[in-house]
């Protein structure tokens, strides 16, 4: 293998951090509801933040597969929106530092990209790496958002239930860093938001908030959710607004809801919840991930 310290360049004067968390929100796989790209989004902008490492994309990334776009004025180019991926240091509501990951999925030299983030991860010290996803799921927008959570050590995850057994599913850079971290000995863990899946390519800033405050649960830090809560009210209303207005939609909706409620009284009961129309298979689940990232990659195209 090449040398996977070549796929990025360090910044000059890295400061030293005493067992920082590493949060990885890496974009293109199943981001649904554009959760991870909106919780990357809130903490750029609003918590102090500088680049202490900057990704070769050029040996990393497929443009045509995932073209950037560019906007042309009257008789010329005007601006290229050109992707970065890289490791940002960052400071939360209280100064704690830790580092986050932020960019678009590589399409290429997979092993390798990994082998060069989990140097990374030796290099700064990171006691903890935490990894993001967001999933369509067969749940309603009128209940509480929920997350699956997995971790290489099962004590990370404390008291929360599994709400999958066994799936097959499309790998990702992030789940394999995951895997790869575990092999290795490190802790590392990783959230999934429950996205409804008629909300799956809107934005759906609800799930970015939970997302933030799960990381947040885990480790401590204080990551800022009001912007995320603010936006997540507006789109709710609208969602609500119109469903009203769509008589088959708000049939889903109710159908989503009794499902749902079965199911969680089921598991108070630690049993499987008897219903006509119980939450997805695992067959199910993985035919929905390869069915949104099917129409991601058309609307890229």
């Amino acid at each position: 293998m090449l040398d996977p310290r070549e796929l990025y360049e360090l910044a000059d004067d890295l400061p030293a951090l005493t067992e920082p968390v590493l949060v990885q929100a890496l974009t293109g796989f199943v981001d649904a509801g554009s959760a991870i790209q909106l919780f990357r989004e809130n903490l750029l902008d609003t918590l102090e933040n500088e680049v202490v490492a900057t990704f070769d994309l050029d040996q990393l990334l497929d443009y045509r597969s995932r073209r950037p776009p560019m906007i042309f004025v009257e008789d010329h180019w005007e601006s290229y929106d050109q992707p970065s991926l890289a490791l940002h240091l960052v400071r939360d509501q209280l100064g704690t530092e830790f580092l986050l990951l932020a960019g678009p999925e590589p399409d290429l030299q997979w092993e390798r990209f990994i082998a060069a983030v989990t140097g990374l991860i030796e290099r700064f010290g990171v006691k903890l790496t935490v990894g993001l996803n967001a999933i369509p799921m067969a749940v309603p927008h009128t209940r509480p958002v929920s997350v699956t959570a997995h971790a290489t050590d099962q004590s990370l995850l404390g008291d929360r239930e599994s709400w999958l057994q066994r799936v097959q599913v499309p790998a990702s850079v992030g789940n394999l860093l995951e895997f790869r971290l575990g092999q290795a000995g490190k802790n590392a863990m990783g959230y999934a938001a429950h996205v409804p899946h008629y909300l799956a390519q809107t934005s759906f800033p609800a799930a970015a908030e939970l997302l933030a405050d799960s990381v947040s649960a885990t480790t401590g830090l204080a990551l800022p959710t009001s912007q995320l809560r603010k936006a997540a009210e507006l789109v709710r209303a609208d969602v609500d607004k119109q469903i009203a207005d769509d008589e088959q939609a708000a049939h889903l909706v109710s159908s989503l809801e009794a499902q749902y409620d079965a199911f969680l009284r089921g598991r108070e009961q630690n049993l499987l919840a008897e219903s006509d129309t119980p939450l997805p298979t695992a067959e199910e689940l993985g035919a929905e991930l390869e069915r949104f990232l099917a129409e991601q990659t058309r609307d890229d195209s």
